[in-house]
């Protein structure tokens, strides 16, 4: 080598190790950063154990089925070496190979470990994910039930089951590859010739690949007599579980394959002491065509010729064990479906019974208000709510000193980092002032003031109402920023002072966060944010302490990653403390017979898409869920509480073994939290999509599914099905309203209505279910339906016409569903929001629907007495609705008007449309709309209309006077019609106190 050229290769020689010790050394400061925060973040919500567990999970696994994998690989990767034959025969493949040889031989035990850490580090790795598989399998429980093909415990197929097959996948990987490397090895050094005359593999080889290929074959034995049990998840038949032709042709199938690949491996066994390979490929030919016969063709003959035919009769005992399990994997076993005779007539003898009902009715939609909410109550730009509100219900004294019960549309004021300004957009402000947000805000759901509001009970700033809320800063929400350090020398901004221009500042005195005082841990969390400022700011002090897995759905899956979350977390006011609740669900796929259900799909509605902060559902199929948990986050310190609440359940039973002390028992849980616990949407939504089927318990009655019932579309987006509702009201024979939620089912196939169900979130009588079975001779119409009749009606048709003029839309809120006067009557809220100016949407109509008979009023009382009839809407409550605003539409002379004036304006706007325009006709409309609009001002005590200028030919045709919007005519129609119809309403625009 030129002596030029020497030191540059010694450099190399040099830089090329420092590199990979760098790259790793970055790399292993990573995952300490990672998994050191994290254990902070353990620790100071007290739930290191989980840490522990998990974490130790892990390494035990990587290192028992790594280790397996290395040891395996290597051992048989050396003996495949050891048993090279010594001399090797002339010919010209064995030439070729010797220069690979060659090369290899001198770093072959370099090359041993290589390989072996290779595959025992991807071996480790998979392997440790399947923590979750192992926890199971070392704790399981019994479930107290047996299956009904093989009498086994369902613990088995749940706990045991899933354990056995990854085990026996990895021993088949583990077999299989090293198989392949001691091929290769064998080849390499001439233990086969493949292209040599002669014996093509030596002896010894042929006795390593023997025992090897027996082992495969002992391993493929297994995997068929576990096949067995596998059969009670088949899909094959009418429904989940082993099928006629599962129980009478697979599963002896499966036995003789079984005992076919014993043959086989005792065949390759015994191969080591007979010379060719006759023996091996014969056993392995036979065990191929059984597979294909027994395996497959037979059972597809039975299928095709027995079962098709009688399908019904041969598969009426499985759909019953499928209909029995399924209804007990899903706790739908005790529903039963009640009749309910509902006509399409309203008996208004009925309405005193159902006051209650009807005098809660929701009228504000939680999906549709979130602007409305921000305009009225976010009091500064950088606070924000949600854009889905929630539905809770309290207890509150009246102005008679009465307390009554009642739901509320509940949010809270959330830190919104993105209503910052550019100029305060700086780390400081970001991570050290803006840190929280601040307050509880609910509005009862029933009531609207008369320009159609939320009347705010609990709101403003400084936070006032009946509620009782003693802890009003939001630290921990859904809206939180990643992560913020308080305790700070900056002061953090606590809302507005008591004057205009003054900021209330405080300093965080809880203990939740992790301290962050020390330069180390500074360093820690600087990398792991990718912040230099954390480390380097000087405002940061020994007390700082730094928020991080801030939304209350990330921090309980991070510290019970055990649990399904549903997908809607709450607050609510607690003992004068803001909390979120949460439902967690222990799920399974392995109940024997089950039905299958994907959570992500079957969960999905038209709210849960249009909410962007509903995090996506688990998409894993299961067919066993239980609401077996109740976990709350206190939103000022950020602590999570696990509360047992189905205790019977034994996955929860399992998981509390396998993390002890995690979850407290039922009995702990408060009755002020009691109180505010609600039946879980995404659990009822399961159910619900279940019940449509297997209400139905006579297997040959399910397998016409004749009676099938199917979730209705949503009405304003008939590609998702309709959302359950949370209402406050009465169920059928009960004599006290409860908080409820509930939906209609079709008839499947059919838009009419088939079913009504609603589950109790009441403590006293919680998860209690009423499933209504609506007469099959008795057409009542479906909510899709219901919404066509509202919009199709002519006098609701012209109103929402000119509630959608004058630069506004209509919003459709929530289509609820409630049984009342012998029938089903369908209440749907009307809100009018300004197409520009980001103008809140403001309630102004409510329609009400029983059978063939609509309301449209600006209040729940004015439609429901033109449903029922003078006094018909006096069940509801002088308050409901709101105070009746200006222009109420029962009076016929009114809606007479409104439809002459209608019908002047389109004259008018056709005049200006023809070319060129008929001013003359114009002029004529004008005067007919004036006129209509001063009669509908003389019947409403709005100000009269004057006629405004005819444009000319040469009036610009963007103009007001070419565009026919004269001011003096338009402004009459918006007063008569009520406020917020157009974008400049006084009421509407005003905001409440404290906004």
């Amino acid at each position: 080598m030129p002596a030029a050229r020497r030191p540059l290769v010694a450099r190399t020689r040099i830089l090329i190790p420092a590199l990979v010790a760098v790259i790793v050394l970055i790399v292993l400061l990573g995952v300490f950063t990672r998994i050191y925060t994290d254990l902070l973040f353990f620790r100071s919500v007290g739930f290191g154990k989980v840490f522990n567990t998990v974490l130790s999970t892990r390494i035990l696994l990587f290192v028992i089925f790594g280790a397996v994998m290395a040891v395996a690989v290597g051992a048989n990767l050396m003996l495949a070496y050891k048993l090279r034959p010594p001399v090797r025969p002339l010919s010209l493949e064995q030439q070729n190979l010797e220069r690979y040889r060659v090369a290899i031989e001198p770093y072959m035990v370099l090359i041993l470990l290589a390989v072996s850490a290779l595959f025992g580090i991807v071996a480790g790795v998979s392997a440790s994910g399947r923590w979750r598989t192992w926890l199971l399998w070392l704790n399981g429980v019994s479930f107290g039930q047996r299956d009904a093909q093989f009498n086994r415990d369902i613990s088995y197929y749940a706990f045991t089951y899933p354990f056995q097959r990854f085990l026996l996948g990895f021993l088949l990987t583990t077999v299989v590859l090293s198989l392949l490397v001691s091929l290769v090895t064998h080849y390499l050094f001439g233990g086969i010739r493949l292209q040599t005359q002669g014996e093509r593999v030596v002896p010894a080889a042929k006795v390593h690949i023997s025992v090897l290929l027996g082992l495969l074959a002992l391993l493929k034995a297994w995997a068929y007599y576990l096949d067995r049990f596998g059969l009670v998840f088949s899909s094959r038949g009418v429904v989940n579980g082993a099928s006629y032709t599962d129980t009478h042709a697979v599963l002896p199938a499966k036995l003789i394959l079984l005992f076919i690949s014993l043959l086989c491996a005792a065949l390759f066994i015994y191969n080591i002491f007979q010379r060719g390979w006759t023996l091996p490929l014969l056993s392995t030919g036979i065990l191929v065509l059984s597979a294909l016969v027994v395996g497959g063709i037979y059972p597809a003959i039975i299928q095709q010729f027995q079962v098709r035919p009688n399908e019904a009769s041969r598969e009426a005992p499985y759909i019953s064990r499928n209909i029995a399990a399924t209804r007990t994997a899903y706790a739908i076993d005790g529903i039963r479906p009640q009749g309910y005779d509902a006509v399409n007539t309203p008996d208004t003898t009925k309405l005193g019974a159902d006051a209650a009902t009807l005098s809660n009715t929701r009228v504000l939609d939680p999906n549709r208000l979130s602007q409305t909410y921000d305009q009225l109550q976010q009091i500064r730009g950088y606070y924000g709510f949600p854009q889905s509100l929630d539905i809770d219900r309290y207890t509150v004294a009246g102005a008679d000193g009465q307390s009554a019960t009642h739901d509320y549309v509940v949010s809270v004021r959330e830190l919104d980092q993105n209503g910052l300004t550019e100029q305060q957009r700086n780390w400081i402000n970001q991570h050290l002032t803006y840190t929280h947000g601040k307050g509880f805000v609910a509005a009862p759901a029933n009531t609207v003031d008369t320009s159609g509001r939320p009347i705010f009970s609990e709101g403003n700033l400084p936070p006032t109402g009946p509620l009782g809320v003693k802890e009003s800063r939001i630290y921990f929400g859904e809206m939180s920023p990643d992560y913020s350090i308080v305790g700070t020398r900056q002061a953090e901004i606590d809302g507005p002072g008591a004057t205009p221009d003054s900021q209330v500042t405080t300093s965080y005195d809880g203990q939740g966060g992790v301290s962050i005082g020390s330069t180390f841990r500074r360093a820690l969390f600087a990398l792991r944010f990718q912040e230099k400022n954390i480390l380097l700011s000087g405002d940061i002090t020994d007390r700082s302490r730094i928020l991080y897995v801030r939304n209350p759905r990330d921090r309980v899956s991070k510290v019970a990653p055990w649990l399904t979350l549903d997908g809607d977390p709450y607050p609510a006011v607690v003992d004068g403390r803001v909390v979120w609740i949460l439902d967690g669900y222990t799920t399974s796929d392995g109940y024997p017979y089950s039905e299958r259900k994907t959570l992500g799909s079957v969960t999905a509605d038209a709210v849960t898409n249009r909410a962007s902060n509903r995090s996506a559902q688990a998409s894993n199929e299961v067919n066993y869920i239980r609401n077996s948990v109740k976990v709350t986050v206190d939103a000022y310190g950020g602590n999570v509480t696990l509360y047992a609440w189905d205790e019977s359940d034994p996955v929860l039973k399992t998981w509390m073994k396998a993390f002890p002390g995690t979850v407290k028992a039922k009995k702990d849980i408060p009755a002020s939290l009691l109180a505010h616990f609600r039946y879980p949407e995404d659990f009822f939504k399961v159910q619900r999509d279940l019940l449509a089927s297997y209400h139905v318990l006579d297997p040959r009655d399910f397998y016409s599914q004749e009676d099938f019932w199917a979730v209705s579309p949503s009405p304003d987006n008939q590609n998702q099905p309709q959302p359950p509702f949370y209402v406050y009201s009465q169920l059928i024979d009960h004599q006290q309203p409860t908080f409820n939620l509930t939906s209609p089912l079709l008839a499947k196939g059919s838009s009419k209505l088939a079913a009504y169900m609603a589950v109790s979130s009441d403590p006293a009588n919680y998860g209690e279910f009423q499933v209504l079975r609506l007469p099959k001779g008795v057409t009542i119409n479906g909510p899709v339906q219901v919404q066509n009749l509202i919009e199709s009606k002519g006098e609701i048709s012209q109103e929402l016409t000119l509630l959608r003029g004058q630069g506004s839309q209509t919003i459709q809120g929530n289509l609820l569903t409630l049984p009342v006067a012998g029938g089903l009557l369908y209440i749907e809220p009307y809100y009018v929001q300004a197409r520009e100016n980001a103008v809140y949407p403001t309630l102004q109509r409510v329609a009400a629907v029983f059978g063939d008979r609509i309301g449209f009023a600006p209040t729940l009382n004015g439609a429901l007495e033109q449903v029922f009839g003078a006094g018909g809407g006096s069940s509801g409550g002088g308050t409901t609705g709101g105070t009746a605003p200006p222009g109420s539409t029962n009076n016929p002379q009114i809606q007479q008007a409104i439809a002459d004036a209608d019908r002047a304006f389109a004259a008018g706007q056709d005049a200006l449309k023809k070319d060129p325009p008929d001013f003359t006709a114009y002029g004529a409309a004008q005067k007919d709309l004036a006129a209509a609009l001063n009669r509908l001002a003389d019947l409403t005590g709005a100000p009269r209309a004057s006629v405004g200028p005819t444009p000319s030919a040469s009036a610009p045709a963007s103009s007001p006077a070419a565009a026919g919007a004269s001011p003096t005519v338009a402004a009459p129609a918006a007063a008569a019609l009520g406020p917020a119809v157009g974008s400049t309403a006084p009421a509407a625009s005003t905001p409440a106190p404290g906004g």
